[in-house]
């Protein structure tokens, strides 16, 4: 296990440095000049060249990239150059909302999506399977910002059980809980609908092994059948699934919270294109990066360690 763990490491580290230059250089290639923006139409050409200076943009491309990856392995993603604060301080400020919210949409999804898919296998092909297949093909067709607004439409508009704006005090839990809600759901409500159907042909495939068939013909009850030997092994390509769209929810989190006007990195990085402050977004899109990345090594060691084989490939 060792040795896995060691070998994912160590892959991870070219995955990382590659997704970093790409930011790098997107950023750089977006238009529009930082220093006009900053000063204005009206700035003198003098002004302008001071500005690049002080910001860098008047040194070659790769010595810009020097200095970048340098501060990126010192944990340094600068200032910003509309606000002249921290980018450290101010992802760390409102990182929490968006991590809480990833983390309860995958909860609510798991939580949903593994029953409803073990209760459409085990009904294949009746009027209940439908109905759940139908449902998971509707969280997999609406968009994130599409169906926040329709919760948003039946349970705080019409219904009035939830704020339509979502800025909970980070210091009172049961507020927190109680805003977390309706984002949660909208992000669960896509994870369910992957989750259900990876559980589903999962759970059958699993179903038409001989060791079921051994089972079945030993006598076996069949909930210890399902339960106990058919579903262990199902929930192994699920585990898959959930990390690989756990990044997926990370990027509809932005279009959640800017939906539910929820402070998190999706309206920080909404500021920082409106604002154009890219030494900001460029800081946010390598923590994108670097959580992504992060997902999906916990996601490849979780299935090692649930998957012998795995380990020994």
């Amino acid at each position: 296990m060792l040795q896995y763990i060691i070998r994912r490491l160590l892959l991870a580290i070219p995955i990382l440095i590659a997704v970093v230059t790409l930011v790098f250089f997107v950023v750089r290639m977006a238009p529009g000049d930082p220093a006009q923006v900053i000063l204005g139409d009206s700035a003198s050409e003098e002004s302008l060249t001071a500005l690049r200076t002080e910001l860098g943009l008047d040194r070659p491309l790769l010595v810009q990239y020097g200095e970048f990856l340098f501060s990126i392995v010192k944990g340094d993603l600068g200032n910003s150059i509309i606000r002249k604060q921290s980018i450290n301080s101010m992802i760390a400020e409102v990182l929490p909302y968006t991590i809480e919210l990833t983390l309860a949409g995958v909860l609510v999804g798991v939580i949903l999506g593994i029953p409803l898919g073990v209760f459409s296998a085990v009904f294949r092909n009746s009027a209940a399977d439908y109905g759940v297949r139908i449902m998971s093909l509707l969280g997999l067709s609406f968009p994130a910002f599409y169906s926040g607004i329709l919760l948003l439409l039946a349970f705080a508009v019409y219904l009035g059980w939830f704020p339509v704006i979502s800025d909970p005090d980070m210091g009172n839990i049961g507020e927190r809980i109680y805003m977390l809600v309706l984002p949660a759901m909208n992000l669960g409500l896509i994870m369910m609908a992957y989750v259900v159907r990876s559980s589903r042909s999962s759970l059958l495939e699993t179903l038409g092994e001989d060791y079921i068939r051994t089972a079945k013909a030993k006598g076996l009850p069949g909930f210890i059948i399902l339960y106990k030997h058919a579903l262990k092994n199902a929930l192994i390509p699920v585990i898959t699934i959930v990390g690989l769209y756990l990044g997926v929810l990370v990027g509809n989190s932005v279009l959640t919270e800017i939906v539910f006007n929820r402070p998190g990195l999706g309206k920080l990085i909404l500021s920082a294109l409106d604002e154009r402050d890219y030494s900001l977004l460029q800081g946010l899109m390598v923590i994108y990066a670097f959580i992504i990345v992060l997902v999906n090594l916990v996601t490849d060691l979780t299935y090692g360690m649930v998957d012998p084989r795995i380990r020994k490939q």
